[in-house]
């Protein structure tokens, strides 16, 4: 009896599991030779799936960006009214849903390469318009409320939190602040 055929490795399993990589090790586990043995397979599936290294890493970010993007809409499109909607987008930042450990790494990343920057910055730009509209709807038009909330919203999530809720209810709590200044 012959032993069963292994999986063919999709473009798909590659970006999932270096997306895992990334969020586990960092960009440096993201090269051919330790991707190809963190899968037990060879350099040349992963060089089937991509022309190069910076490929991958292209595709990689390329993924993420659209899921935050489609979480994005998903949150301001979960509520109704500019408050209840604020305050959702506040708390995804604060306290997401998934890829916590992804976006972190891409942060880390960011600092020393230039597609990871300009795709966070892309993400980044994304989330703080839509953090602005929602205040000017609320009366508040300084754009830096938008990056104020923003920011401590980031750093809640790298902090961590100590129990369930935490940083859910301080962020809420840094909205309704901002909102009071109405």
């Amino acid at each position: 009896m012959t032993a069963p055929r292994p999986k063919r490795l999709t473009r798909d399993d590659w970006l999932s599991a270096g997306t895992k990589r990334l969020a586990a090790a960092g960009a440096e586990a993201l090269k051919a030779e330790p991707m190809a043995r963190h899968m037990r397979t060879t350099k040349g599936s992963f060089y089937w799936h991509f022309k190069d290294v910076s490929d991958f890493h292209a595709q990689i970010l390329s993924r993420w960006e659209r899921a935050a993007l489609a979480d994005l809409s998903t949150v301001l499109e979960s509520e109704t009214g500019a408050v209840p909607r604020l305050r959702a987008l506040a708390q995804s930042i604060a306290e997401p849903e998934t890829g916590t450990a992804t976006e972190s790494a891409i942060r880390s990343w960011a600092t020393t390469s230039a597609p990871a920057r300009t795709t966070l910055a892309r993400v980044d730009e994304a989330r703080l318009a839509a953090l602005h509209d929602l205040l000017s709807e609320t009366g508040i038009g300084n754009p830096e409320m938008a990056r104020i909330i923003y920011a401590a919203g980031i750093g809640m999530e790298r902090l961590g939190q100590t129990g369930a809720g935490d940083n859910r209810t301080s962020i809420g709590s840094l909205v309704d602040l901002v909102l009071a200044l109405r």
